[in-house]
């Protein structure tokens, strides 16, 4: 892992909210909550914003994984508005990052949070991973 920023620096995303991205939850559970941006896809943005700083951190045998997400919903975004996506850089504690992440359109405070990532090894991700899904296998009969 590299390191070439600073707490501070910013990296930004931009994303225009598409219909898919509304808070529905399927016709068996009701349908359309609402025609906004869904907290759930909000979450995905903002978490790939804090991401932009990780595809310049890890070497080509690491990964990121998001460890945390904390998000405040403050105001609506609707269909075919572009949100403006800043992750600030936050922290480095030996390979975990964590950024603070606001959102908006416009002016529009649409959401402010953070998000965390740790920069891990990818054998070592991937063993953990296969470990997991071991204890997780159905007895065979």
């Amino acid at each position: 892992m590299t390191n070439p920023f600073q707490p501070g620096d910013v990296k930004t995303h931009h994303y225009t909210v598409q219909p898919a991205d509304f808070a529905d939850f399927g016709a068996e559970s009701g349908g359309l909550v609402h025609a906004v941006l869904s907290t759930f896809a909000l979450a995905r943005e903002m978490e790939w914003a804090g991401r932009l700083f990780v595809l310049e951190m890890k070497e080509a045998d690491e990964e990121g994984i998001g460890t945390e997400l904390s998000i405040q919903h403050h105001a609506p975004a609707f269909a075919g508005e572009t949100l403006t996506i800043q992750a600030t850089f936050a922290a480095l504690h030996g390979p975990a990052l964590r950024c603070a992440v606001e959102a908006r359109v416009g002016e529009r405070l649409v959401a402010s949070g953070h998000t965390g990532q740790r920069i891990v090894a990818r054998a070592r991700l991937a063993a953990r991973f296969a470990a997991l899904q071991g204890e997780a296998a159905p007895p065979e009969n």
